[in-house]
């Protein structure tokens, strides 16, 4: 079929111009939606550029992390992270698609280019935390085999923890490039 626009998906410099900008664009999202919830207000301009400077990403570089961008039809549109926690253990982190762009596959697409790169810095298992409010990823995790599991950490933000086996799941178990 001619003119059907596509994911590419493809490792990216965590400070890159577009990975900024992506995670700007999703750490204002899910920040908005805590706050809308809790509060019944978005963020503090204050606050957002605190809690996104807080968080950097430099953990998503080799040899330990990445972090994969989506394009679709060439414009940045998700991103999807993965970071070695131990030896065997990485976490999924900065799933994020933008809403114009969301129910044109981009989400599991990130996510199963997320795992390939785990597989490929030796990871067996892949975790990830999330919350309440983000029905979305939490269906999403779920259907792409993702299993609820007790909780990993004491994040202040998460309530579910998901778990997935790398062994027994299909990807290449080639290094990205």
């Amino acid at each position: 079929m001619t003119g059907m626009t596509t994911w590419t998906i493809a490792p990216e410099p965590y400070d890159s111009p577009v990975a900024a900008a992506l995670w700007r664009a999703y750490y204002t999202e899910v920040s908005d939606r805590w706050y809308l919830l809790h509060e019944g207000r978005r963020t503090r301009a204050d606050d957002l550029e605190r809690g996104i400077a807080s968080q950097s990403g430099s953990e998503l570089t080799p040899p330990t992390g990445w972090l994969m961008v989506g394009r679709y039809g060439g414009e940045p549109a998700g991103t999807a992270g993965v970071r070695l926690l131990a030896p065997e253990t990485a976490e999924l982190t900065r799933v994020f698609v933008d809403g114009r762009l969301r129910g044109r596959g981009g989400a599991a697409l990130l996510v199963t280019a997320a795992e390939e790169a785990a597989r490929a810095l030796g990871a067996r298992e892949l975790i990830l935390d999330t919350r309440d409010d983000l029905v979305e990823a939490r269906a999403l995790y779920a259907r792409l085999g993702f299993t609820e599991t007790e909780a990993h950490n004491d994040d202040v933000y998460a309530e579910h923890w998901f778990r997935k086996d790398l062994t027994t799941a299909p990807g290449a178990l080639s290094r990205p490039s």
